[in-house]
């Protein structure tokens, strides 16, 4: 996954702390993930009424 990265405010890095803690993250990095990785998802359901994976999907045939 590219990395990029963003400049943040106090209370930001304190919510990132926050959930880093209750989700039992090693990082604040993994955290941001978490949730962008949860709001995509959600994004997704609203704009399409379905879910969808966030990884890449082996092909086969169906």
């Amino acid at each position: 996954m590219p990395q990029q990265t963003f400049d943040i405010h106090e209370f930001q890095e304190e919510t990132l702390e926050r959930v880093r803690q209750q989700e039992g993250l090693e990082t604040r990095d993994q955290a941001a993930e978490l949730l962008v990785k949860r709001r995509l998802r959600r994004g997704g359901f609203e704009l399409t009424g379905r879910g969808r994976a966030l990884y890449p999907i082996q092909g086969g045939s169906r």
